[in-house]
């Protein structure tokens, strides 16, 4: 990769996307068997973990060595009030505990470490340096530390994702799937079942790849999926990267749509009677966050659809990553009205018309706009 434009930004965001999930991994596992302690909500009643700050700070720790604070620009959706408040003491502490303890293994991931412990400010700094606003002009990296929160609380699929925008377009991304294996026929199977299997045999080199990482650049017209880290290996670049694509299906019959498990901010009715009326006849694949794009960059899927209710905007970290990875592997994304997505505006996807529509290609991406423009009249939207 060496010489190419973005070379260095794709390689250290896909190594700390690797030690983020690795980091998410360790904490899942607690957090579903030892319950709320290390879980929050914040004031719009979502929930927010340990895992969230621990891995905002560590990428936000990494991102500023690597290329300097002073040329670091990092949109992301924590901040630190809930942690500064005085009933947040131990939670602090777990968070510092967490960064510390991941940026001590940053070595394997081809990483530097800090030269000693970061202390409690230090890491409230690094979570509080991501409080970029963006816009149209200069580089922005766009970090979701955990994506689909309510999923990783409940031991099921989540993602790490990180994108950087540069004068309002997204020229990489990487998404990291923890729970997401890298073979599509272990879908079906909870990874706790991989868990429980793996402590009672020996595990193979498959069982390993319960998660991918995906990254993507601007323009390169290739998507690429990499396995996870097992414990005692070192990353060593490309990792075992193979290409993905999307599906070739462009039939509405015979395509799998995916669709959200998070009923909160989506209008579901709209999306059904959607659905409905262009034939979609598959059972849905029903998954948390981001992960959704990963399934249609990777031919696991053929559509994602999200009408949002009333009053809500999405966020551009909710998409950026998984946008450029879609389409480079060949897939289209745009809002309802088949406009690209708009970077440019901030931390929200300001002027969205409807919704946001993502396809495995461009003839099956025609038949769900049509049936958008068809369906809106008599929608109760």
């Amino acid at each position: 990769m060496e010489g190419e434009k973005y070379a260095k930004e794709l390689d250290v965001a896909v190594r700390v996307v690797h030690m983020a999930c690795s980091l998410c991994q360790r904490l899942q596992q607690g957090i579903v068997s030892a319950g709320s302690d290390l879980v929050k909500s914040k004031e719009d009643d979502s929930p927010v973990t340990v895992a969230d700050w621990s891995v905002q700070a560590t990428v936000s720790w990494i991102l500023s060595e690597f290329f300097g604070s002073q040329n670091v620009s990092i949109i992301a959706e924590e901040d630190v009030q809930t942690l500064s408040k005085a009933d947040s003491a131990s939670l602090l502490e777990a968070v510092v505990n967490t960064v510390n303890e991941c940026l001590a293994g940053a070595p394997k991931y081809g990483l530097k470490s800090p030269p000693k412990a970061l202390n409690t400010s230090q890491v409230l700094e690094a979570i509080s340096r991501c409080n970029s606003v963006g816009g149209p002009k200069g580089r922005h990296w766009v970090l979701d530390p955990v994506d689909g929160t309510l999923g990783f609380v409940r031991g099921d699929q989540y993602a790490v994702a990180l994108a950087l925008v540069e004068d309002g377009k997204v020229v990489i991304g990487v998404l990291g799937c923890p729970n997401y294996p890298m073979k599509k026929e272990l879908l079906s199977y909870h990874y706790q079942y991989h868990e429980t299997m793996s402590r009672l045999s020996p595990p193979s080199d498959d069982m390993w790849e319960r998660g991918c990482v995906m990254y993507a650049k601007r323009g390169s017209g290739e998507a690429w999926m990499q396995p996870p880290i097992p414990g005692d290996k070192k990353f060593v670049w490309p990792n075992s990267a193979r290409l993905v694509r999307v599906s070739s299906i462009d039939d509405p019959k015979l395509a799998t749509c995916c669709e959200p498990v998070e009923k909160a901010n989506s209008d579901h009715s709209f999306t059904a009677g959607l659905a409905q009326s262009v034939g979609l006849r598959n059972q849905p694949l029903r998954v948390y966050s981001m992960v959704k794009y990963a399934a249609i960059a990777r031919g696991d899927a053929e559509l994602f659809m999200k009408f949002a209710r009333t009053g809500y905007k999405e966020k551009i970290w909710d998409h950026a990553a998984g946008v450029v990875i879609v389409e480079e592997a060949g897939g289209v994304v745009t809002d309802a009205g088949g406009h690209p997505l708009d970077f440019s505006k901030g931390p929200y996807l300001e002027g969205l018309d409807r919704g946001i529509v993502v396809c495995s290609g461009a003839t099956l991406h025609e038949k769900i706009i049509d049936a958008v423009y068809a369906s809106w009249d008599s929608s109760n939207l």
